[in-house]
C-alpha cells in the first residue's frame, strides 16, 4: 500500500462490496425486460434455460455481495458476535462462513508479488486490483451511481469516492511499531 493509495483498509473493504454492489444491480435490471424474441406464440420459451442462467449469475453475485458485505463489517470493527447476531447464526457459524474470505481480502491487499493473476483468476485479480488501488474504481463508480440515481436526493458529484475513509499515516506507522 504506498502513498498513492492512503485509504483505510475499511474503506477498500467497503468499495469492494460497493462494485459487488454494482454488478449485482446491473444483473437483476438486465433479467427484468422481457424481450420479443424469448417467448413462442404459445408462451412456451425460446432459450430453455436461459432464464434460469440469468438466475443464477444473480444469485452468484449476490452470494459475493453478502461475503464482502461482512468482510467490510469485520473491517469497520464488527466482532464475529454481531455479525452471528445480525444473520441469526452464532458468532461461530459466522467466522465458519467469513473467516477465509476475511483473510483473502487482508492477503489482497499485500504488496503484488506472490499470486499471478492467472493463479488468482481474473475476478481475483479484479477485486485484488480494487483494494490496492482504490480510488479508479471508486471514480468510476461514482459515475455509475450518478447515471444511474432515480430519486436518490442530492448524492453529490462524488458519491462512493467522497465516503471513503483515508487512512493516518501518523496513526498506521504506530501500528507497524
Amino acid at each position: 500500500m504506498g502513498e498513492a493509495t492512503p485509504y483505510t483498509d475499511a474503506a477498500r473493504a467497503r468499495l469492494v462490496t460497493a462494485y459487488d454492489a454494482c454488478v449485482l444491480a446491473d444483473l437483476a435490471r438486465a433479467a427484468v425486460p422481457v424481450g420479443a424474441h424469448e417467448l413462442n406464440g404459445d408462451g412456451t420459451t425460446c432459450s430453455p434455460g436461459a432464464v434460469l442462467a440469468d438466475a443464477a449469475r444473480v444469485l452468484a453475485a449476490a452470494r459475493r455481495f453478502f461475503e464482502s458485505a461482512a468482510v467490510f463489517e469485520r473491517l469497520g470493527g464488527a466482532d464475529w458476535q454481531l455479525i452471528g447476531d445480525v444473520l441469526g447464526v452464532s458468532a461461530q457459524a459466522a467466522r465458519a462462513r467469513f473467516a477465509m474470505a476475511e483473510t483473502g481480502f487482508r492477503e489482497d491487499l499485500l504488496p503484488a508479488g506472490g499470486t499471478t493473476c492467472t493463479e488468482a483468476g481474473e475476478a481475483g485479480c479484479l477485486r485484488a486490483h480494487m483494494a490496492r488501488e482504490p480510488l479508479e474504481t471508486a471514480l468510476d463508480l461514482d459515475e455509475w451511481v450518478l447515471r444511474h440515481q432515480d430519486g436518490d436526493g442530492d448524492l453529490g458529484t462524488a458519491p462512493v469516492s467522497g465516503g471513503l475513509a483515508r487512512a493516518d499515516p501518523v496513526r498506521d506507522a504506530g501500528k507497524r511499531s
